[in-house]
């Protein structure tokens, strides 16, 4: 068994998208490749109304998957193809925009006005990019949780984990999506396929991630000093980006530690990307926009 090391700790950025919504981007545009397939992060944690009630109002995606879970307030929907809900605390709705679609997502938040939640984007193969647009939305009493002797818990949206296997299907990537929660003072073993990119985001109490409080290994030839370096401590809002190996460790603070921890099967394609449009070559990226222009983005149904 090898322990994944810690590549990479992110604080995430406050950034304002939409119509003017406050939130934290943890990874996002410029060089993600050591996230693929993911593309972006987005934290709207939020607890002032006026951050956030302006929403995302109609906008196009081609290319790509969203991913949104709410954890307080609620989210409503609705898109080009008459589609309309809202999901609520412990929702998810997995979108797959494929050819193209045209939608907006408007926060609401609680009676005590907070609105938190996650905005993940999953890249989609080329050979799917101009699939068929659909929704998986999953109400949060069908998303199991699985809890270890420990307390460890865990809530499965996405893959197979511990013997259970999350609500969503279908997915291009195989990814893997869990919000884990660890007590207070307890280090956790967690399996991650080898050949998956990584990563935790954590967003309630802190932790160490890689040999968490292991002793350190001596370096063997080839191994610089550096990569023997205590890891640091995750607060929350912060990105961990996990390097190779099959488990990752983590180490609760005293308050515990609650975390997303997402993995996917990296696609290795080229990407052309600009806003909410992603394809692979710059010739495909402008013809969708000239289709935008042209009122010829969406597509009929094949």
């Amino acid at each position: 068994m090898s322990i994944r090391p810690v590549k990479r700790l992110i604080k995430s950025k406050p950034t304002l998208e939409g119509a003017g919504v406050h939130l934290r981007r943890a990874f996002g545009f410029g060089n993600t490749s050591d996230f693929d397939p993911f593309l972006l992060l987005d934290d709207f944690r939020n607890d002032v109304p006026d951050d956030y009630l302006a929403g995302f109002p109609w906008h196009p995606h081609r290319g790509i998957e969203t991913i949104t879970y709410v954890l307080a307030g609620t989210v409503d929907h609705a898109d080009s193809m008459g589609n309309q809900g809202s999901i609520a605390a412990g929702d998810v709705q997995w979108m797959t925009a494929g050819r193209g679609i045209i939608h907006q997502e408007m926060p609401k938040g609680d009676q005590s006005g907070r609105m938190h939640g996650f905005q993940l984007w999953a890249n989609l193969p080329s050979a799917l990019k101009m699939t068929a647009p659909r929704y998986q939305e999953v109400k949060a009493a069908e998303i199991p949780v699985v809890t270890d002797d420990d307390g460890t818990g865990v809530r499965i949206v996405c893959g197979s984990f511990w013997g259970k296997r999350g609500p969503v299907d279908g997915i291009a990537a195989d990814p893997m999506y869990l919000d884990v929660s660890v007590p207070p003072g307890k280090r956790k073993v967690l399996p991650v396929e080898t050949t998956r990119h990584a990563f935790a985001y954590v967003f309630a109490g802190d932790g160490k991630f890689g040999n968490a409080s292991g002793p350190l290994a001596v370096p063997t030839e080839g191994v610089g000093w550096l990569d023997t370096a205590p890891p640091t401590d995750a607060e929350n809002r912060s990105l961990v980006l996990f390097d190779q190996g099959d488990e990752l460790t983590v180490q609760a603070g005293e308050e515990g530690i609650r975390f997303l921890l997402v993995s996917g099967q990296p696609l290795e394609e080229p990407v052309a990307w600009y806003g909410p449009i992603v394809m692979n070559t710059q010739d495909q990226l402008r013809k969708a926009f000239d289709e935008l222009e042209q009122g010829t983005f969406l597509k009929a149904a094949q």
